[in-house]
């Protein structure tokens, strides 16, 4: 019994001791900083987990299909996925680096994840990582399919076909290439 005591008084102890670190400022937000390693993989198996259980939506074309892989690139080009996940041929952005925990380099990690994790991470967002829900931008499901199923063939496309599948027609006018800006909303 009091075996027991013992176990329950360390447990009480530790919860107070972590609310004090957490809660008293001790933990440290700074994105100059590394998350402690518990903190670090707290946080992996939580975002991990939740993606798991929620990521329930199933593809509404053919993720292999060549037409919507290239209006991925090309959706994932203008909405700006490749200044923190880099693309072929493309660096990321400078700010990016600035970003904890990192973003991933979707080339080394779109084997790992299964197409209905993916369109949930874009979908959704994720907290506190910077990855934004596209969402809450109105970007619809489908538009978001075909980012899902560039990033499935991502390890395999070229910089010659990324580039060719991104770029502007030559005859098109320059403001063809990038999307028109959003009215302004009426106040």
């Amino acid at each position: 019994m009091r075996f027991l005591a013992a176990i329950g008084a360390l447990a009480i102890i530790v919860a107070i001791g972590a609310a004090v670190f957490f809660f008293g400022g001790f933990f440290n937000v700074s994105a100059t900083e590394e998350d402690l390693k518990p903190v670090a993989w707290a946080l992996e198996q939580v975002r991990t987990a939740s993606i798991s259980r929620h990521a329930k939506d199933a593809p509404t074309a053919s993720l292999e299909d060549v037409a919507v892989i290239q209006a991925g690139a090309k959706a994932f080009a203008t909405r700006g996925c490749a200044n923190c996940h880099g693309a072929p041929g493309v660096a990321w952005a400078k700010f990016s680096e600035g970003m904890r925990p990192d973003p991933p380099d979707l080339k080394d990690v779109a084997g790992e994840l299964e197409p209905r994790e993916i369109f949930y991470a874009i979908k959704n967002g994720i907290n506190m990582t910077g990855m934004p829900s596209f969402a809450r931008i109105e970007v619809g499901d489908p538009e978001i399919w075909t980012i899902v199923a560039f990033i499935k063939k991502l390890p395999t496309v070229s910089e010659a076909d990324f580039k060719s599948w991104t770029e502007a027609p030559a005859d098109a006018p320059a403001a063809a290439a990038a999307p028109a800006p959003a009215p302004a909303e009426k106040k």
